[in-house]
């Protein structure tokens, strides 16, 4: 019965409504059914694109490179230059690009070309040239024709220019990594040529470094020699206006300063340590006084401070003293009492010791005293002649500001001096020993391979690019898939039973009795379920006769119409050999031809009527007396004869004579066949539907669009709830398994081949 039953359409996965399901969304199962399809294709654009790459190194002309290292080497210069600092990472690089600048220069170039003589080689000059490359030269004429002139080559220094142009769109100058070694290469069509080249780069960029080390070095040397001359002079001349200057103003200087200035120093910190001195007598003195003040208590209570002292021995002494009568009153007067005699004695030594600290203390009140004025005296002293010092300095100050002024110009100018005489001296040096920071660590050979193409690249690349390109058309001819393969999609799409696969019978699968003229062998194919009836073909049939019987039980007689879509989609083909498979199985069946615009069953039948429906709806002869009988299966056989176009053909089959034919039939067979006109272009089907009691529609595999199907069925609101169900017609079997997924019915339709004892395409030949 051929059912499919696998799950994605022909581009998504799908649920049963026809929706997508994100689980299943990428299926590798699926995408390698996809590549079997498209292997074909894949391996002819594949096989194109290898093809192209052939050509392409056949016609194609070959190119060499040669290439010659220079390294960038600051420690070749250091003999002449001397030690200098380590350049940052920024400098480094932008010396480094500069020197690539400097090779890929129109300059270097032209001179390359005068070294290597350039202009008077004609491989040169004149190298083959590609497709493109002329495009390119017709284009550049053209813009130089309307811009004045394209440039005359046979001028020689128009000549070397165009040279100097080659030199550098073929020159190729490149740092590796991160290193101080600069590549320079040269693509030509020869390869001796190449190698020549690359050398004389790197020999003319050597040369040209020392030459241009040189130039700046003697232009150098001569403008630092006049600069000298002038600045000797200038500071010759601030030295001498300096010592004037000096000796007009008395401004005489010892160990580097002014006397005035030595002595204003000098007088300055003395009064700085007197003013210390007054402050520090004076606090001494402050502090003896208010002792002294306080009475004898206070002396003794103080005396404790004092002591602490420098030069107060007597106090210290007597405090002990003092201290050590206070403690013996206090023993005695614990143990005998405060009238005890020898307490009284003690009591009365110790006014006398107190007495004596007091008065110690007022000596030392008025010694304090005498030291206080001394100092502030000296102070007085040294303040006076520090005024006199600061009146005296301060006209020398004036003066000596101008002669600061003019001792920093004089300075300044022999610096500068000093520093021109240091450049020159070096500047000399290096003129005699030019010496180029570059040398050549890999000097260019000529090449023996070609650089380009490369054949195993291109080959490669066209391979890919041929595979990629098979692929995606592959791939484009995949998802733009709109037509009906498998049963599944039958399903999803439409919501309706698939009835099964209709193999092409005859081996083509593309003539149809639908056509206006009879296909070749057109019996065959109307009697194909007869002749063969253990064919895949009959089996079909037989599941679609299952189908109708299951929907329609309990009714004696079953009308079913047959329609499709689009014409020539093989439903008249489907009508007759399920009217005679019908009949063949011993059912009274009667087939009606009701496709009044084109009836193609009639002239597939071959039955050659005089009369048919289209006179029995008209009422000229009753239905009985238009019928054929078929000989083998007695098939009834209802034909259709169009002796003029008619316009109002959905009338005609949708009138009440119709419907009393039908009621009529009913009584005498079990199954009515109607075939009808395609849904698509005419309304007849439409018209016809309250008159049937169920619709088999027939879609031609891989050939009707799915949603020109699902439109069609869903506008058709009276058929579509009839429909038993959906056969795909002039089904590729061949090809179905690669449309499948393994574990579908499908995948294993070679194995079913076991039980359809008879081949259809066969027994159409055999009839």
């Amino acid at each position: 019965m051929h059912q499919g039953n696998i799950p994605v359409n022909g581009r998504l996965a799908v649920d049963a409504k026809g929706q997508p399901d994100a689980d299943k969304f990428i299926d590798i199962e699926q995408l390698l059914a996809m590549a079997r399809r498209q292997a074909k294709i894949v391996a002819i654009v594949t096989a194109l694109g290898l093809l192209l790459g052939i050509l392409s190194l056949i016609f194609s002309t070959s190119y060499y490179t040669a290439s010659t290292s220079i390294l960038l080497d600051d420690n070749l210069g250091k003999l002449a230059d001397g030690p200098s600092p380590a350049p940052s990472n920024a400098q480094t690089d932008a010396a480094i690009l500069s020197q690539i600048a400097i090779l890929k220069s129109a300059e270097l170039a032209g001179k390359v070309v005068d070294r290597a003589n350039l202009t008077q080689n004609e491989t040169f000059m004149n190298p083959p040239r590609s497709l493109v490359s002329r495009v390119k030269g017709v284009a550049r004429g053209l813009v130089g024709i309307f811009g004045g002139g394209a440039g005359d080559t046979s001028n020689p220094a128009a000549r070397r220019g165009y040279a100097a142009s080659i030199l550098q769109s073929n020159v190729k100058v490149e740092q590796q990594g991160r290193s101080f070694v600069i590549d320079v290469s040269y693509i030509s069509n020869d390869a001796e040529l190449a190698g020549r080249i690359a050398r004389a780069y790197a020999d003319v960029y050597l040369a040209d470094q020392l030459d241009a080390n040189f130039d700046a070095t003697r232009r150098a040397t001569v403008w630092l020699q006049d600069r000298l001359v002038d600045l000797k002079e200038s500071s010759q001349q601030a030295a001498f206006e300096v010592e004037r200057f000096r000796a007009a103003n008395g401004l005489t200087a010892a160990k580097g300063a002014l006397v005035s200035e030595q002595q204003l120093s000098d007088l300055n910190s003395q009064y700085i340590l007197a003013q210390a001195e007054t402050a520090r007598a004076l606090a001494q003195y402050n502090q003896y006084k208010s002792i002294a003040d306080g009475g004898q208590e206070s002396a003794v209570n103080n005396a404790a401070v004092l002591s602490d002292q420098t030069n107060t021995s007597v106090i210290s002494t007597l405090r002990t003293r003092y201290l050590t009568i206070s403690k013996r009153i206090q023993e005695i007067t614990s143990q005998f009492g405060d009238d005890h005699p020898q307490a009284v004695s003690l009591r009365t030594e110790q006014q006398e010791v107190g007495q004596q600290i007091f008065q110690e203390i007022q000596q030392m009140t008025e010694s304090a005293r005498n030291q206080y004025e001394v100092a502030q005296s000296r102070e007085n002293s040294l303040a006076e002649s520090l005024k006199k010092a600061t009146g005296e300095t301060s006209t020398a100050n004036r003066s000596l500001v101008q002669l600061r002024e003019l001792e920093q110009k004089s300075q300044a100018l022999s610096d500068l001096y000093q520093t021109y005489l240091k450049r020159y001296q070096e500047a000399s040096q290096q003129q005699s020993f030019p010496i180029a920071k570059a040398r050549i660590i890999s000097v260019a050979s000529t090449p023996t391979d070609p650089s380009s193409p490369k054949r195993t690249m291109v080959l490669a690349g066209s391979l890919l690019l041929g595979l990629f390109a098979g692929a995606g058309l592959g791939a484009w001819r995949e998802f733009s898939e709109r037509f009906f393969r498998v049963g599944e999609q039958v399903r999803a799409y439409l919501d309706v039973k698939f009835l099964g696969y209709l193999p092409a019978v005859g081996g083509s699968g593309t003539s149809s009795p639908d056509d206006q003229k009879p296909a070749p062998r057109a019996i065959n194919m109307m009697r194909v379920a007869v002749e063969a009836p253990a064919s895949a073909f009959a089996e079909t049939l037989r599941n679609a006769k299952i189908a109708a019987d299951v929907v329609l039980q309990g009714r004696e007689s079953k009308v079913i119409g047959i329609v499709s879509v689009l014409p020539n989609e093989g439903k008249s083909t489907v009508a007759a050999n399920f009217a005679g498979l019908l009949a063949a199985n011993g059912a009274k069946t009667l087939l009606i031809d009701a496709d009044l615009r084109n009836p193609g069953l009639t002239r597939a039948l071959s039955l050659n009527p005089q009369k048919g429906l289209v006179e029995v709806l008209m009422g000229e002869l009753p239905w009985q007396s238009a019928v054929k009988i078929d000989s083998k299966t007695k098939l009834a056989i209802l034909p259709a004869i169009i002796p003029r176009h008619i316009s109002h053909t959905s009338e005609l089959i949708s009138r009440a004579a119709m419907k009393n034919l039908l009621d009529e039939a009913r009584g005498i067979f079990e199954y009515i066949i109607v075939d009808l006109p395609p849904l698509g272009p005419v309304v007849d089907a439409k018209a016809f539907a309250p008159l049937a009691d169920g619709f088999v529609v027939v879609t031609e595999w891989g050939v009707t669009p799915r949603a020109l199907v699902r439109s069609v069925l869903q506008a058709e609101g009276q058929i579509l709830p009839k429909v038993l169900g959906l056969v795909l017609n002039k089904t590729d079997m061949k090809l179905l398994a690669k449309y499948s997924s393994y574990g579908s019915s499908e995948y294993f339709m070679d194995r079913y081949q076991n039980y359809y004892l008879d081949d259809a395409g066969s027994a159409s030949a055999r009839s």
